[in-house]
């Protein structure tokens, strides 16, 4: 959905290039994040450009996996898309398989890391003017500072949470070599490629806390992502929608091992490919629960729409969570965890439309009370304050404004432009 202003000639960022940087993701909250950036920038008058960097060796720009990505994100409003990755060579290096034992260990961000810094930067996109990059993930940093270098441009990093907090929790489950690897190794390398931007952008208030009191020598910005609205949901299900991420998984384990034997028989629907995760990592529990999965869907509104009550059985994970954002803008009555709101900064219980259930006795319970009014239908509108919220925090409007006041400053020549960007000029 382009939820993006049209532009006029009065548009701050008029006749000025923007290259996005970010991992080669669909599908999943942070490409929401990529696309309201594209449709921000196009918002303030800038040409935007994309370029998208793959964690797999061996596709590259020429590759199958170039082309499944560039099918997946055809609603991705940019006026050219590129694509990268490390060459399929690179891994016999002697360098390459030091890394490849780290990440044997569970140091994914030594992995990600050197996977950006060999991929090759499209010769197209180097003779491009760009006026300023904005980089998604400390892992795509490699590639986003040497165009940087090479254009002398201003370079915005998007923190996207504190990644080696995720690493982690990743690494509690999952196979690896002994010993695992530390938080903080993982850590140390994150903040490395953090100095090298210009100015660090966080999406949640714990993540802003967290990286200034480590870089109090860095010029930190709290900017709530943009996130386009879902229809006010007016049908009769009950709804969870889930990516595939371990996040997301632990949370879901949660719902249908303790939660759903106390629920009774509640027709709830999980959207999402998520259920990819829950057959791998939970293959019994799966079984047992497979009619509740749809599967993924590309028409989310949709599904949002022919929501009554949304379900947020959050229970882990960091930084700010996009489909709790999502559910925001849908307007319905939500039965959440606090855990859903994390980095908001804000008190759910103040939400008169959203029922908290800390433990799996209470949420049940709250499933039950749904269940027994199949029928009712709850005021959904714009004075629900649940949508009150998503139109203060997280509208298009909102973000377009507080990004043209970060950005605009940058973009100036001379001494009003911040220090570390005016010195390369």
């Amino acid at each position: 959905m382009n939820t993006a202003a049209p532009i006029t000639a009065s548009s701050p960022l008029v006749g000025k290039t923007v290259l996005l940087v970010h991992p080669a993701w669909h599908s999943c909250g942070s490409y929401n994040v990529f696309m309201t950036q594209a449709q921000a920038y196009h918002a303030l008058g800038a040409k935007v450009l994309s370029l998208a960097i793959t964690d797999f060796p061996g596709n590259t720009a020429q590759s199958s996996a170039a082309k499944a990505y560039f099918d997946a994100t055809q609603d991705l409003k940019v006026e050219r898309r590129f694509f990268t990755g490390m060459p399929l060579g690179a891994v016999a290096t002697r360098h390459f398989i030091r890394v490849v034992n780290a990440w044997l260990h569970g140091d994914y961000a030594a992995m990600l890391i050197e996977t950006a810094q060999r991929s090759a930067l499209p010769v197209e996109l180097r003779a491009t003017k760009i006026d300023l990059i904005h980089c998604n993930h400390f892992f795509c940093m490699p590639a986003a500072a040497k165009l940087r270098d090479e254009q002398g441009c201003p370079l915005l990093l998007e923190t996207h949470d504190l990644q080696a907090r995720q690493f982690a929790l990743r690494n509690r489950d999952a196979w690896t070599l002994s010993p695992k690897a530390k938080y903080e190794t993982m850590l140390a390398q994150e903040l490395a490629q953090m100095r090298v931007a210009d100015i660090l952008i966080h999406l949640n208030t714990e993540e802003a806390d967290t990286f200034s009191a480590l870089l109090p020598e860095k010029q930190h910005v709290l900017l709530f992502p943009a996130v386009a609205p879902m229809p006010a949901g007016t049908g009769d299900g009950i709804i969870i929608v889930a990516s595939s991420n371990y996040p997301n998984y632990l949370g879901l384990k949660w719902f249908l091992s303790e939660v759903m034997p106390q629920a009774g028989d509640i027709p709830v629907r999980i959207v999402g490919n998520i259920y990819r995760m829950v057959r791998w990592r939970a293959p019994l529990l799966y079984r047992r629960y497979k009619h509740l999965f749809t599967g993924f869907t590309a028409d989310l509104g949709s599904v949002y729409a022919q929501a009554r009550k949304i379900l947020l059985p959050t229970t882990s994970g960091f930084g700010i969570s996009i489909k709790t954002i999502e559910a925001l803008s849908c307007g319905v009555p939500l039965v959440a965890t606090r855990q859903a709101f994390r980095g908001m900064g804000i008190n759910p219980a103040t939400l008169r439309n959203v029922t908290l259930a800390e433990d799996a006795i209470a949420f049940a319970e709250a499933m039950r009370r749904l269940g027994k009014t199949p029928n009712a239908r709850d005021r959904v509108d714009s004075s629900s304050d649940t949508r009150q919220l998503y139109e203060k925090l997280f509208a298009a409007d909102a973000y377009r404004q507080r990004l043209a006041e970060l950005v605009e400053p940058l973009l100036k020549n001379g001494a009003d432009a911040p220090a570390e960007v005016a010195a390369r000029r």
